[in-house]
């Protein structure tokens, strides 16, 4: 018994072991660069789009499904506010976070639409479709082009991707965007592990047959879900106006690979019914820690993409050995 309970706690630990592994081996390689307190706040500014895309993404993934329009998703949001300032005048921050927050949920909810209306056999089908057409719906409206949001009239929005709270003395500040990051992870915590729809989504990624019978609406779960990663990729992309300062229809393109490996890394899994916000949060993290290091010992953009590459592999490769220790477990225990 107690065997078990010390291989669950190992299970649970092992991604904030070897985030804190990583963070010891860059500070040996770069001792004069790495633990300032500066390049630890720039590294949470960094992750902080990862974080909020990766927060949907966890919730298709606990369905056992899946979303690949989330990278070009946060895009549109993006390019929609920069499209409202540059050829309508909007400078109002409410009016622009809730246009761009409509268009990206708008946009999920057809995801969760398509895949439960026309009963498609994968949400890859329809997630996929749609990150072409939502990419392609960013470059027409932007004609292909970078707005630069600097000198704009847009200070306070940018202010949510770029500006730090508690600066005192030679302390940079803790950036705002993080701190978003956390009030919204601890509402999907509450959602998740509290809430009646939390528990559905769990029942329907790891028992559908379980859910049908309970009488579960499966189909509206899905598409709620599916809408949700839609406004977490719409916050990302509120977030990315003060950090990148331009929308870009180009932008984006590992945005969806990296919040996939984050929740993997963080412990969810492809065949549904697991994962916690939190595990996400340190696979976001570990994910944001990689590419700073990297940029820091001035590795090419070649080589991290390898590396990243690498890690994406490795994690869905402890996901499968995973699956298939849990199932022997199983039958196991069933004998």
């Amino acid at each position: 018994m107690k065997k078990n309970s010390g291989k669950e706690l190992l299970q649970k630990l092992g991604t904030l072991l070897a985030l804190v592994i990583l963070i010891i081996i860059f500070c040996a390689l770069m001792p004069d660069k790495f633990p300032k307190l500066s390049n630890i706040m720039n590294i949470l500014k960094q992750a902080s789009i990862n974080c909020l895309i990766a927060a949907g993404m966890l919730c298709a993934l606990i369905t056992a499904g899946i979303d690949l329009s989330v990278g070009s998703n946060c895009v549109l949001c993006t390019c929609t506010i920069g499209v409202m300032v540059q050829n309508f005048g909007i400078t109002n921050p409410v009016a622009l976070i809730v246009v761009g927050l409509a268009v990206s949920t708008f946009a999920g909810f057809m995801n969760g639409t398509l895949l439960t209306r026309l009963d498609l056999p994968h949400p890859f089908v329809s997630t996929l479709g749609m990150k072409n057409v939502l990419w392609g719906i960013a470059l027409v409206i932007t004609g292909s082009k970078s707005i630069a949001f600097t000198n704009t009239g847009v200070d306070g929005l940018m202010w949510i991707g770029s500006g730090s709270v508690l600066k005192f003395g030679s302390f940079p500040g803790i950036p705002f965007s993080f701190i978003l990051v956390l009030v919204v992870f601890a509402i999907f915590h509450v959602f998740l592990t509290r809430s009646a729809l939390g528990r559905q989504i769990y029942c329907v990624g790891g028992n559908p047959e379980a859910a049908r019978l309970s009488g579960i609406p499966s189909k509206n779960v899905l598409t709620f879900v599916y809408a949700l990663s839609g406004f977490t990729a719409g916050l990302a992309g509120v977030v990315s106006v003060g950090r990148l300062a331009s929308a870009n229809g180009n932008a984006g393109s590992t945005y969806d690979t990296d919040a996939i490996a984050a929740c993997i890394i963080g412990g969810a899994s492809f065949t549904g019914g697991k994962g916690t916000i939190w595990g996400t949060l340190i696979g976001a993290l570990l994910m944001a820690v990689i590419r700073n290091g990297l940029n820091l010992m001035g590795a090419q953009t070649n080589v991290q993409y390898i590396v990243i590459g690498a890690v994406i592999i490795l994690a869905v490769t402890i996901d499968v050995f995973r699956n298939k220790a849990e199932a022997k477990a199983r039958k196991m225990a069933a004998q």
